[in-house]
C-alpha cells in the first residue's frame, strides 16, 4: 500500500500547505480583486500545489512513460475510444435525467430560453473535459498504475474509487470577506470535511462515486488505457452540469430522497443505475479488452 500512501499524501498535504498559505495569497489579491472570494483562491491554490504533489508522486513512484499515464495509445485509437465512450456517457446518464424531471425530483427553470441551454450546453463540454482529462489521468493513470504495479489490480479499483469519492466532498465552504483571517485556510479546510463527521449524510453520494469509480477503473484495466475513462467522464459531468443548469431541485417530493442534498443529482437511484452499468459492463468484458488487443 506504499503507492497509495503516497498518493494520500500527496492530497492530504497539499490541502495542508494550501490552508497556510490561502490568506497571504488573499492578502495580496484583494487590494486588487476586491470581488476575488476567498474559497476560490484557497481551491485554485490547492490545484496548484496539488501539481507539486503529483509531480513528487511520479519521481518517487518511477511512473515514466505514456502506459503508466494510462495514455499508451496511438492518438487514433485513442480518439476513438474516447468518442465511443463519450456517446456511451451521454446515453447513459440521460435516462438519470429524465427519470428525475418524470418523478418530479427535478423540474425545468421557469426562466429557461434558448440562451440558457446554449451556456449549459457549453459550459458542460467545458467542464466535463477539463474534469476528464485532470482526474482520469491522475486517479486512473498514474495512481491505478502505481497501485496495480505494488499490489494488484483489485486493490488498485478499490483505492482509486475510495479517495476519487472522498475528495469529492472538499472544498464546499464558502467563507464571506468580512470573517476571512489568517486562520480562514484552516477554518475553511475543517469545514469541508465535516461531511465526514457526519456519514449519513453522505452516504447516498459518496457509495454513487465509489461505484464510479470501481466502473472507471474497470474500464481502464480492460482497455488498458484512459481514452474509455475520459470519454465515459466527459459524457457523465456534461449531461449532469447541463441537467443541474436547466433544472432545479423540488425537495418537497416524496421521492426526492431518491437524490443527496449534496448535489441534488448523484443519490441512491443513480448508485443503483451505476451498479447495473457495472453488471454490464461486467459481462461485457470481453468486447472491452479486444480494444486493447486492436
Amino acid at each position: 500500500m506504499r503507492a497509495f500512501g503516497w498518493f494520500l499524501a500527496a492530497v492530504g498535504g497539499t490541502l495542508l500547505l494550501a490552508a497556510g498559505l490561502a490568506w497571504p495569497l488573499y492578502s495580496l489579491l484583494h487590494p486588487i480583486a476586491p470581488d476575488l472570494a476567498f474559497h476560490k483562491i484557497a481551491g485554485r491554490l490547492w490545484q496548484v500545489t496539488m501539481i507539486a504533489g503529483v509531480a513528487l508522486c511520479v519521481w518517487r513512484l518511477r511512473l515514466r512513460g505514456r502506459a503508466d499515464w494510462g495514455w499508451d495509445l496511438p492518438r487514433p485509437d485513442f480518439l476513438r475510444q474516447a468518442g465511443i465512450a463519450l456517446a456511451a456517457g451521454l446515453a447513459t446518464m440521460l435516462p438519470m435525467s429524465l427519470a428525475m424531471l418524470g418523478l418530479g425530483i427535478r423540474s425545468l427553470r421557469p426562466e429557461l430560453d434558448a440562451a440558457m441551454v446554449v451556456d449549459a450546453l457549453l459550459t458542460g463540454l467545458v467542464t466535463g473535459l477539463a474534469v476528464g482529462l485532470a482526474e482520469e489521468t491522475f486517479f486512473r493513470g498514474l495512481m491505478f498504475s502505481a497501485v496495480r504495479r505494488e499490489s494488484g489490480v483489485r486493490v488498485a479499483i478499490a483505492t482509486t474509487a475510495l479517495l476519487y469519492a472522498s475528495i469529492h466532498f472538499l472544498a464546499r465552504t464558502k467563507i464571506p470577506h468580512a470573517e476571512v483571517g489568517p486562520d480562514s485556510g484552516f477554518v475553511l479546510l475543517a469545514s469541508t470535511l465535516r461531511w465526514f463527521g457526519d456519514p449519513g449524510s453522505m452516504a447516498d453520494a459518496f457509495a454513487t462515486l465509489f461505484l464510479v469509480g470501481v466502473l472507471l477503473a474497470l474500464v481502464r484495466h480492460w482497455t488498458g488505457a484512459i481514452a474509455g475513462c475520459i470519454g465515459l467522464h466527459m459524457g457523465w459531468v456534461w449531461m449532469i452540469k447541463f441537467t443541474v443548469a436547466t433544472t432545479r431541485g423540488q425537495p418537497e417530493e416524496p421521492l426526492y430522497w431518491l437524490v443527496s442534498r449534496f448535489d441534488g443529482f448523484t443519490g441512491w437511484m443513480v448508485a443503483c443505475w451505476c451498479a447495473a452499468i457495472i453488471a454490464v459492463v461486467w459481462a461485457s468484458r470481453a468486447s472491452l479488452e479486444r480494444f486493447r488487443r486492436a
